[in-house]
């Protein structure tokens, strides 16, 4: 007999358990809390079982706290934990004999538990083992703000007055089993103190040194078979997404249709599965990739979301799964045959070209093919003194590499100026008569306008190598800019067209566009598909961890620097 599903108790038992968590922690720190006359009777049990109860129940709350959020994301692993720590947690509520509500619910939500087994099957996620220094980083935190709590929650039986740096140092030191500076009048409050103090150190240990050990599994890594699938469905396919090659980025991972035919390159990051651009390879196996990808999703409860996907692979993955669609910008998209500088509208790219080469800069625009090892290695040295911030950035319209002898293909324009290389693009292959921009940097004390005058010339060498399209930048929200300076926009339009000037400021939001803009290309849309409404803010979060903008590695810099450096990575592209 096929089981009746309950999706919504994850989710329920998850607010359950963190609730009971909160519960137990704010009692064991505070056992005045919630204090009822039949508490009365836990002063008729030996002191040492109380004592031993309450530091458990701290532990114990922490443990629920800490798999709350995995339990209501189905995972398996946190089930099994949840069955054994909810009696656990029932057992101390009635040896205190004062909390028969918290065990009681504690009963019923493990009772659900068992009943519902079948709703918690989602794997554990990718891991590495930089989660153990966050394990040990927040937990020492944690441990840090509840043993101060711990060490001042009874003033009455404190010896003296001791100051907060003593209260700390008695923390510290407890978390090790070594008694500090404070002492107390009441051997059961220093035994409690001392007991919960030990039981956090070897919680925060202990777990820190399980994930460092634990066997570790790269969150994202393509194969050399995969890589090898995958070129060969792009030199079938790769003229249907200017973003397919950008899958060859070796940071993500691949799912492959049964029959092969097509593929989806993604990344996991913070729960989120993101697939980057339209399925590659043949459209009629782009429905069978795209069921791979959510059954995999279901099975680990991601959340599933494509980023940068155009408009015909946003139809087929919104009619495929049910989810929506939502415009994230534009991709600038120039045909070659049509670009000239002649005209009133290319009159600021021509004059700022030709200001920049009688300023004695010169420009040469390859293949990598073409290429030697000393060149490849000044370039890429150059570009990377370029970059400005200590993280490659990049996901779904970068390829994060450069001269790797796999892309030969790609094609390189460099100015340069005294023998010096001052600028340099880097295009990845479209297809066999496309390339996208993956890759602009320039030295930031040379002239303005360099990439208006290198992506001038490339377009004009474009006919020489075969090159009929050329994508250039990603414009972000380009049509909220460019509706809303017009005559007539309404004033949520403006509002919102504001909001998006104000933060150009830190963001390459309007330059990008203005930029875009100049050489006159079409404008291709690119959308963002997501499950639900309320998944949008974490979608968001986590796709600005896979470009870099926001990072989990500890700052090397004060935040003013940081700000320096943001403002110099994202200042207006022409200065």
């Amino acid at each position: 007999m096929k089981r009746l599903a309950r999706p919504w108790v994850p989710t329920v038992t998850g607010y359950a358990s963190l609730m009971i968590g909160l519960l137990d922690i704010i009692r064991a720190v505070a056992p005045g809390f919630g204090r009822t006359r039949m508490g009365q009777w836990s002063d008729l049990l030996p002191g040492i079982v109380t004592t031993l109860a309450r530091a458990t129940a701290l532990i114990v709350g922490i443990l629920l706290v800490m798999l709350a959020h995995a339990l209501r994301r189905r995972k398996a692993r946190a089930w099994r934990a949840m069955v054994v720590l909810l009696p656990v947690s029932a057992a101390i509520e009635l040896v205190h004999l004062r909390h028969l509500f918290t065990a009681v619910l504690s009963l019923i939500v493990c009772m659900a538990l068992l009943l519902n087994k079948h709703e918690f099957t989602a794997l554990s996620d990718p891991r590495t083992r930089w989660r153990a220094l966050w394990n040990l980083l927040g937990l020492g935190a944690l441990d840090l703000g509840l043993g101060y709590l711990l060490v001042s929650a009874h003033p009455r039986v404190i010896v003296g007055d001791p100051s907060v740096l003593d209260r700390f140092q008695h923390v510290v030191f407890g978390l090790v089993g070594v008694e500090g500076a404070v002492t107390y009048t009441d051997d059961r409050v220093s035994d409690l103190v001392y007991l919960s103090l030990i039981a956090l150190g070897t919680l925060t240990a202990v777990t820190s040194l399980y994930l460092l050990l634990r066997p570790e599994r790269p969150i994202s890594e393509l194969t050399e078979e995969d890589e090898r699938r995958l070129r060969e469905l792009l030199g079938r396919h790769g003229q249907r997404d200017s973003l397919g090659y950008f899958a060859l980025r070796r940071d993500k991972s691949v799912l492959f249709s049964p029959s092969g035919k097509a593929a989806i390159a993604y990344r996991v990051v913070s729960g989120v599965m993101l697939a980057s651009g339209d399925p590659i390879g043949d459209r009629e196996a782009w429905p069978a990739a795209i069921d791979g990808f959510m059954a995999m999703a279901r099975r680990h409860a991601w959340v599933p979301a494509v980023i940068g996907c155009g408009e015909v692979g946003g139809e087929v993955w919104t009619r495929r799964t049910g989810m929506s669609a939502l415009e994230l910008g534009d991709e600038a998209v120039v045909e070659v045959a049509d670009f000239t500088l002649e005209g009133r509208a290319m009159r600021n790219v021509r004059q700022m070209a030709n200001r920049v080469e009688r300023g004695g800069y010169t420009c040469r625009v390859r293949r990598v093919a073409d290429l030697t090892g000393d060149e490849k290695e000044r370039i890429k040295q150059a570009a990377v003194s370029w970059r400005g911030t200590d993280t490659e950035r990049g996901f779904s319209m970068a390829l994060g590499r450069f001269g790797d002898p796999a892309d030969a293909d790609c094609v390189v324009a460099t100015a340069h100026k005294e023998g010096e290389v001052r600028a340099v693009l880097h295009f990845v292959p479209w297809g066999p008569h496309g390339i996208s921009l993956d890759l602009m940097r320039r030295d930031r004390d040379a002239e303005p306008g360099l990439n208006e005058l290198l992506i001038v010339k490339t377009l004009q060498a474009a006919p020489e190598m075969g090159i009929k399209q050329v994508s250039l930048n990603f414009a972000m929200f380009r049509a909220v800019l460019a509706r809303g300076e017009r005559l007539g926009a309404g004033p949520v339009l403006r509002a919102w067209r504001g909001l998006l000037v104000f933060l150009s400021h830190w963001f390459q939001i309007e330059s990008l566009y203005r930029f875009n803009a100049k050489f006159r290309p079409i404008w291709e849309p690119r959308f963002v598909v997501y499950p639900n409404a309320r998944d949008l803010p974490r979608i968001g979060v986590s796709a600005l961890q896979a470009e870099a903008f926001i990072t989990l590695g500890l700052p090397s810099r004060g935040w003013r620097r940081a700000t320096r450096l943001i403002r110099r990575n994202t200042a207006p592209l022409t200065s």
